[in-house]
């Protein structure tokens, strides 16, 4: 047995309980309460104990979405996100091109147009400057859309004469050829022509994710990786290996995108199968596109770009039949839906083929949404995963492409949790940023990090509210609230613990905490 004491432990069973010590055995919670109670109990058989030196213990946070290997990624590849300038990023792109070996892809992460001091889309000729021998694959900071050079093209065989696929846009210029953006599906006529990756790479890539985000304190993610990298076994064998329940300890739960879904039955694999510390989860499926580039699926125009309603990737007979073949597996489904014609393309599909008992449907990120939407949503066996840092990259661009009277229901956060719709939280990282104390800060603060005004001050959460968002929500969207969530007898012993209490801190300070331990089956995975 293990004693854990010497700090305040947040149970999260309710707002504001607490207790002294925790003992856990077997990499479960055997008992919380008073320290010298506990001691009394069970001193003949405690073995090891850890004094927190007056840290603050919570249930282990979780990152109910992300892409952990392409976390992994960005952590190895040309970082775009914070480039002020379009200029910026080519500089950067011709400096990284000087480093390469002749006809390497030159491959960057997360550049975002809407935080340019001029707000334009890098032209593919601009790329041609930098390299005419180097291919490019540019992913924009919402992963819906990438910029490719003419090398890049060439490879993919990609010309003037190129047709959108169903779900995606190939923007042209105005003399008719491709300008190098590329939109949702049609990102992958460019992926496509890339080489594939080693195992050798999906190994370090998820290695370095899972070790970075134990130092921000995360003991899991559910996370969407298996439709690249070479498909469902390649991939699901990195995370196999990599955590292995012995050396590294995480709890991965690993939504299967449609594309792999017969590969994983071709594996004797399906929903809820795995290791004890690797998990297959719903059935991922992607329904509209981004806010960012205008492809989230509304049901009024855009109000910065009339006439455009952006990007149903699936027609209504695609979606449900992707739905009935979840069912047909007694999986749960979990589909990217941003704009709220997305979302209720979801609903019709769900509610005409309901989820297997006991489980539940997830409908991912939900930013734009309608009163009679939101009322619909209650009476549903769905959780949203929701995004709390958005807030904070999004505005205030955001308002130009919704007007006013859509933004009284988007990025609600508040409205939905008073209405009884269960919430967990996420990251989306590569896209934003890991660390789940920023997305704790933002569900409370809602302050922008472009201008650092707050907005939707009505939509706060308290602090207790946006920690449970990466706690019981997380536990909660699969299903698993009566083990993991909270620090109770017979729950997981995962454990969060940081330098400071937050519900001590002014909503500003909630980032400014540090991860000082952070523990996964009763073991630390790291110690600052």
């Amino acid at each position: 047995m293990k004693l854990w004491y010497g700090g305040k432990i947040y149970t999260m069973k309710e707002e504001g309980h607490w207790v002294e010590a925790v003992v856990t055995e077997g990499g479960k919670v055997v008992k919380a309460g008073d320290t010298q109670d506990l001691y009394n109990q069970f001193k003949d058989a405690i073995e090891e104990d850890f004094n927190l030196t007056g840290a603050v213990m919570y249930p282990g946070f979780t990152d109910s979405h992300l892409h952990i290997i392409g976390h992994g990624e960005r952590l190895m590849r040309l970082d775009l996100s914070f480039m002020k300038s379009a200029e910026e990023v080519k500089q950067a792109l011709s400096q990284h091109a000087e480093q390469l070996e002749p006809g390497e892809w030159i491959i960057g992460d997360g550049w975002n147009e809407n935080l340019w001091e001029e707000k334009r889309i890098i032209h593919r000729d601009e790329l041609d400057e930098i390299s005419t021998d180097h291919p490019m694959m540019l992913t924009r900071v919402c992963r819906h859309a990438l910029l490719a050079n003419s090398k890049a093209m060439e490879l993919a065989q990609v010309n003037k004469n190129v047709e959108d696929p169903q779900g995606g846009v190939v923007v042209k210029d105005e003399n008719g050829e491709p300008s190098g953006l590329f939109h949702d599906q049609a990102q992958e006529l460019i992926k496509r022509a890339m080489p594939e990756v080693t195992e050798a790479y999906l190994n370090k890539a998820t290695e370095l994710a899972v070790r970075d985000m134990h130092t921000y304190g995360l003991v899991g993610g559910h996370s969407e990786d298996l439709n690249y990298y070479g498909g469902f076994k390649r991939t699901f064998e990195a995370f196999t290996n990599v955590i292995d329940g012995e050396d590294l300890k995480f709890r991965a739960h690993l939504l299967v995108h449609h594309g792999v879904i017969e590969q994983m039955d071709k594996e004797g694999l399906g929903f809820k199968k795995g290791t004890p510390f690797v998990e297959l989860g719903a059935m991922k499926i992607f329904a509209d596109g981004a806010i960012g580039g205008r492809t989230a699926w509304l049901v009024e125009e855009y109000s910065d770009d009339p006439g455009n309603h952006g990007v149903a990737i699936h027609t209504a007979e695609q979606l449900t039949e992707l739905v009935k073949q979840a069912r047909k597996r007694k999986m749960p489904v979990a589909v990217h839906a941003i704009g709220d014609g997305a979302v209720e393309a979801v609903a019709n599909v769900i509610d005409e083929y309901p989820v297997v008992k006991g489980e539940r449907d997830r409908i991912i990120h939900a930013q734009i949404l309608r009163p009679e939407l939101i009322q619909r949503l209650t009476t549903m066996d769905v959780i949203l995963d929701i995004q709390p840092t958005f807030v904070a990259s999004d505005f205030p661009w955001v308002m130009d492409r919704l007007g006013n009277v859509r933004l009284k229901t988007s990025y609600s956060w508040k409205t939905l949790l008073d209405a009884g719709i269960i919430c967990a939280g996420g990251s989306d990282a590569p896209i934003e940023e890991i660390n789940p104390l920023l997305g704790i800060r933002a569900a409370v603060d809602r302050r922008a990090t472009y201008d650092n005004e707050v907005y939707q001050t009505e939509e706060r959460l308290s602090v207790y509210e946006a920690i449970s968002l990466y706690t019981k929500g997380s536990a909660l969207a699969i299903s698993k609230e009566d083990s993991h969530g909270i620090i109770e007898e017979g729950f997981a012993a995962d454990f969060t613990v940081l330098d400071r209490d937050l519900f001590s801190l002014k909503s500003h300070e909630l980032a400014d905490a540090t991860v000082t331990m952070t523990v996964v089956d009763e073991e630390i995975m790291y110690q600052r």
